[in-house]
């Protein structure tokens, strides 16, 4: 295209917008009133260019039924007959934006006049992309969207520019102490010449407690309600199908979402907000908060139940099967993504580091500062991963309570004992278990390789190891583990070497071989799992190690830029062990170090909670648990009555009785501790339910997560616009396509 061509469609798209915002705001005014300029500038602020327009919220209930959605006659009334009548569900909340003029602005223009100038001015630049339907046939009228199979414009570097429905996301945290409040804003924008649904399939932290959602239409904002999960999926279907906007969040796995987001009419924009709380993790002074950014493509043994897919874009999953469309590696889309860190230590921050991204840091005092993410490193392709120190042993504990009119609430960090590092161990055994599957090819494999080979290098003779591979079976270096004698050390630096990454990722075959291995009582027994865990049946994998522990203690070892944190996490936390992280850009021979430091002293074994003060306490993890060497253990319970004023923690090293005591301080959030509370302990209804059939955890955990308005794999966030309707039905289905992980292969994972 010559450059006088870009430059008339550039004016033709500036004109549209200005006339489109222009008409929208006489739309939403008094008929008689005329604009001036500066409310045509109050009217752009809907479309986020300056946000000087002001909120008046008011709150209304609305009901879906067979004849539509209509408002509750009763404002105060929040429950109602769901077997009355033909009211199918209750849709929650509505709330409305006033500008700052004092008028409501019910919605914007449709299908007229300058909005149908600013599509088409659209579909211009986007080379006229259509959409293909919701089962995913080809309609005969359009062209298929990205996603679905479709045009690609080419950019100037060769790679193929693919259009998607989210335009952005946006990620501010709060760090107080040890304790983050996340905001996600996913920003959804329809480039197509039809109305859509989009589809986007992303990570969260596996801890995350998802308490909030509100979805925003221009200057009006809709705040999502809790439901079960049945419930949620009908209203969204109900409300889609009469040409309502809505949006539903579900849980896929503890750290896989899926956004739906109906009805978005072409030109228009959708944003929707994500809450969560959860805690940083703590190890050898250092504070770590990760935002996840992308799902790795998982592999999916054959029978396997609610897999999830990596398909291809242009291929898409099976009707209620879950699939992340991944694009080529020569294509790339405008979707990018912000961050922002605001972080009170509380004490003292020594030093920050971001390996994984480019990072602009701000300092404001030595125990205040702000991170923020380069915009030329804002290819959400990679987990983001921050860490700060903390000034020498001031942080010793960390307990803190929480009063709310529900209960009392509190977390506590029990931070091992200083001399828990003089304590020389035994004569241990070693197990290293590598995935040679074909997502580790290339660095990863030769990552997880390095990491081995470090620690082989420090056993002693009177130690001894085995080496299991795993990919589409698995092998090992022999049938017992060998004496780590030099000879034997060496054989096994050898067999090490001949390692690479291909096939499936059977690693249920890797959990039986090395758990069931022949197991010498005179030493003490560590399984180190190294994987990238991209699979689709995790819960078969942690329902098969806790019958096999016995004496083992497992430490799983996360490989490359987006491991599978939830599987590497709640191995360690079954397994009694601690969980560790080799992204690209870390030096894995100081972080086997770290690891190689734990195992190499005794730990603090068999630890039980005594609470002085607090009547009834219930706290997560509630099991004996074991500490090592520079990593705590994080607690978070509830409390009915007085509050707890101190903590004693019992345990044995080497043989004898240790005591840690901590005391109470309130909580700077006081907000954030009982949502963390009940998802930590959903996880432990979790993991009770993969060890034993007896007890009725689904609907304990549904209960809870209603209870504290939190997203589980029972209960789902949604949100109706149930003021206006668009014209037509509910239009087609893109989903988002995102990128492989950095690091991670195309044709080895995704497609041939």
């Amino acid at each position: 295209m010559s450059r006088r061509w870009a430059l008339v469609i550039l004016a033709v798209v500036s004109l549209a917008i200005v006339v489109s915002a222009v008409m929208t705001a006489c739309e939403s005014g008094s008929a008689s009133r005329s604009m001036s300029d500066s409310e045509v500038v109050r009217v752009e602020s809907t479309f986020g260019v300056d946000g000087r327009a002001t909120d008046a919220q008011f709150d209304e209930l609305w009901i879906i039924s067979r004849d539509g959605i209509e408002p509750d006659p009763d404002l105060n009334n929040d429950r109602f007959d769901l077997a009355g009548g033909n009211t199918e569900a209750f849709i929650g909340a509505s709330q409305a934006n006033a500008r700052s003029d004092g008028s409501v602005r019910r919605q914007r223009g449709t299908s007229d006049g300058p909005e149908v100038a600013f599509q088409r001015a659209e579909l211009s630049r986007s080379a006229r992309l259509g959409a293909a339907p919701l089962d995913g046939r080809e309609s005969p009228d359009r062209l298929p969207v990205p996603g679905a199979g479709g045009l690609i414009t080419q950019g100037r570097d060769g790679t193929g520019f693919v259009h998607v429905p989210l335009d952005h996301t946006e990620v501010d945290a709060n760090i107080n102490g040890h304790v983050a409040s996340v905001n996600v804003r996913q920003r959804f924008q329809n480039p197509y010449d039809t109305k859509i649904e989009a589809i986007y399939v992303f990570p969260l932290p596996a801890d995350a407690a998802v308490n909030g959602f509100l979805m925003t239409i221009g200057d009006r904002r809709i705040r999502g309600i809790i439901r079960e999960r049945e419930e949620a999926e009908r209203i969204y279907n109900a409300a889609r199908a009469q040409g309502h906007v809505a949006s539903l969040l579900s849980q896929q796995r503890p750290n896989i979402f899926t956004q739906k987001v109906a009805n978005i009419e072409p030109g228009k924009r959708i944003d929707i907000d994500i809450t969560y709380f959860h805690t940083l993790s703590y190890s050898d002074g250092w504070f770590e908060w990760v935002f996840p950014m992308v799902v790795g493509p998982r592999f999916n043994p054959v029978g396997a139940p609610d897999p999830v897919l990596a398909n291809p874009r242009g291929q898409m999953a099976p009707q209620g099967a879950t699939g992340v469309t991944y694009m080529r590696p020569e294509e790339r889309s405008g979707h990018d993504i912000g961050v922002t860190i605001k972080i009170e230590a509380g004490v003292p921050i020594e030093e920050l580091i971001c390996r994984s991204h480019v990072v602009e840091v701000s300092r404001y005092s030595e125990t205040n500062a702000t991170v923020a993410l380069s915009p030329l490193d804002a290819i959400p392709n990679k987990d983001f991963v921050l860490r700060f120190r903390v000034a020498g042993d001031q942080v010793r504990s960390g307990f803190v309570t929480q009063r709310t009119d529900a209960g009392g609430y509190f977390s506590f960090m029990l931070i091992p004992p200083l001399d828990l590092a003089a304590t020389q161990r035994g004569p241990m055994e070693m197990i290293f278990v590598l995935d040679c599957s074909g997502s580790m090819n290339g660095e990863p494999i030769r990552q997880a390789k390095s990491a081995v080979e470090r620690v082989l290098k420090q056993l002693r003779p009177e130690d001894s190891f085995q080496i299991i591979r795993f990919s589409n079976n698995a092998l090992a270096l022999g049938t017992a583990p060998l004496e780590a004698n030099q000879n034997n050390v060496r054989r096994g630096l050898k067999y090490l070497d001949s390692l690479n990454g291909s096939g499936g990722t059977m690693m249920i075959e890797g959990i039986k071989a090395a758990l069931d291995f022949p197991h010498d009582p005179r030493r003490l027994r560590f399984v180190c799992f190294l994987t990238d865990g991209f699979i689709g049946n995790e819960a078969e994998i942690l329902s098969a190690m806790a019958p096999r522990l016995k004496d083992s203690r497992v430490f799983s070892v996360g490989i490359g830029s987006s491991p599978n944190r939830h599987l590497i996490a709640r191995m360690a936390e079954i397994g009694r062990g601690v969980a560790a992280y080799v992204g690209p850009q870390d030096d894995a021979a100081q972080i086997m170090d770290q690891f190689f430091l734990r195992v190499s002293h005794a730990s603090m074994t068999d630890v039980q909670l005594e609470f002085d003060g607090a009547a009834d306490v219930e706290y997560f993890p509630s099991r004996s648990f074991d500490l090592f060497v520079g990593r705590p253990i994080m607690v978070t319970g509830r409390f009915e009555g007085e509050s707890p004023q101190r903590i004693v923690a019992r345990g044995t090293i080497a043989g004898e009785e240790r005591i840690v005591t901590a005391f109470a301080t309130d909580a700077t959030n006081r907000t954030a501790l009982g949502p963390i509370w009940a998802r930590t302990k959903i996880t432990s209804l979790s993991n009770q339910a993969l060890e034993t059939r007896d007890g009725d955890f689904k609907n304990e955990i549904r209960n809870l997560a209603l209870e504290h308005g939190l997203v589980s794999a029972y209960t789902s966030f949604i949100a109706v616009d149930s003021l206006s309707r668009t014209e037509g039905d509910h239009g087609v289905t893109v989903t988002v396509p995102v990128p492989t992980p950095q690091g991670v292969r195309y044709d080895t994972t995704v497609g041939k």
